[in-house]
């Protein structure tokens, strides 16, 4: 028989703080340095993947310059906590806003990502007065690690699907205190909350995404098959087909491997700059932007950005727990194809996303679509890269229904843990 105490503790919510041992940051140095190095590439650009010259790049200023004791303090600044759902420790951040009726929003991360991606938006939409917004525009945010990543708990176990992530969130939610919330996410997160979409919790008042699974089923198949465009598209349409099928045919090995074989990828937990090259092969347009910030240029993400990331993933030992999330959705829900989300969704395209979202298609694949923008910049990690603008597209595609959550007590019952 199932005592009280146990279930107070299993939905107990504690206070968490990062403290990566020394020892641990001297041992990633040494293997840093360590580093057995294959030859240069044979060709002049990156069509055989990660550039020698930049991934040496990345590993001389990890090892002799790059200090992760900022990014564990900036972490350690927020509030953080974990709580057990289905058995599993969830690590988030939760963030309340000064103002009034701040709107709940639960904001996920993706892959090779973490809530790292996620901080720099935080206070923008806590604080939207001291970014050129209005008081009535503030978010509560919740924002956490998905399972596997960074210090929320490892599966032992099969089953940590995107459903029953998208489920685990809602429990995460109102186990706060909110009653009704919204939630955004970009790569893994979007999949996530389209997937929190279909099941439409009755608390969930709509979502946000910024990589929106809008292509019809066909057409998804279509692309994947590498078939030519089929006739009769726009030329939005035709555009976002031709970016898919590149997605499929030349972007996406990683996905396939994690998908079929995750724990064949045992190289990357032992070796870091393995694990790097790994994590910077995600996609040709973030590749370009990283590869540029490596050889001195400046552009929307730091070389800390970088590295804080993988970090993360490397002191938590997490590349494989992280990659298993592949394995779980395989054959299951796909990633960009339109999955029949009923409640309002809000769109923003980001011109050097993997695809630009037609309207035509988000149209159809959300029917209550209560927002679409195209944005002027930024890529797949948004939020990362342009933390500004997304969270101005936040704002925007959620205010409609503000009306709708207004009198809700929302989080009043655990207003003392942030």
């Amino acid at each position: 028989m199932t005592k009280l105490t146990d279930v107070v503790e299993a939905t107990a919510i504690r206070p968490f703080h990062v403290n990566v041992p020394e020892a641990d940051l001297t041992e990633l140095r040494r293997r840093i340095n360590a580093t057995k190095w294959p030859e240069r590439e044979t060709v002049t650009d990156a069509s055989q993947g990660v550039q020698l010259a930049t991934i040496q790049a990345l590993a001389r200023y990890w090892a002799t310059e790059y200090d992760w004791r900022k990014i564990e303090a900036k972490m350690n600044a927020l509030p953080q906590f974990i709580t057990e759902i289905a058995g599993l420790d969830i690590h988030f951040l939760h963030v309340r806003s000064k103002h009034e009726n701040a709107l709940p929003l639960i904001v996920t991360h993706g892959w090779p990502g973490s809530i790292i991606e996620q901080m720099k938006i935080i206070d923008p939409l806590t604080n939207p007065t001291a970014h050129g917004g209005n008081a009535s525009d503030a978010f509560h945010l919740v924002i956490p690690s998905m399972p596997g990543y960074g210090y929320s708990g490892k599966p032992t176990t099969t089953g940590w699907d995107v459903a029953h992530i998208a489920r685990a969130w809602v429990v995460l939610m109102k186990r706060l205190g909110y009653t009704k919330f919204v939630a955004q996410g970009g790569d893994w997160g979007a999949v996530i909350v389209d997937q929190m979409g279909v099941q439409a919790a009755p608390e969930l008042l709509g979502i946000h995404t910024n990589m929106p699974g809008i292509f019809p089923v066909d057409i998804d198949k279509a692309a994947f098959s590498g078939a030519p465009a089929p006739s009769g598209l726009s030329a939005d349409e035709k555009l976002a087909y031709e970016r898919l099928q590149f997605v499929y045919q030349k972007g996406i090995a990683y996905g396939f491997q994690m998908g079929l074989r995750p724990q064949t990828l045992c190289g990357i937990a032992d070796s870091p700059v393995g694990l790097a090259a790994y994590f910077l092969d995600h996609d040709a347009r973030s590749y370009e932007l990283i590869s540029r910030v490596f050889a001195g240029e400046s552009e929307g993400l730091t070389r800390d950005d970088i590295l804080d990331n993988i970090t993360i993933t490397w002191l938590t030992n997490t590349a494989l727990s992280g990659a298993r999330l592949y394995w779980e959705n395989w054959g299951k829900l796909g990633y960009f194809n339109a999955k029949g989300v009923s409640i309002p969704v809000a769109v923003s395209v980001f011109p050097d996303e993997l695809y630009p979202a037609p309207r035509s298609w988000a149209e159809r694949a959300y029917p209550k679509l209560i927002h679409y923008n195209k944005v002027e910049k930024g890529g797949h990690f948004a939020a990362w890269e342009q933390p500004q603008l997304l969270s101005e597209e936040v704002r925007a595609g959620f205010r409609s229904l503000r009306k709708s959550s207004l009198g809700e007590e929302a989080g009043r019952a655990e207003r003392e843990v942030a």
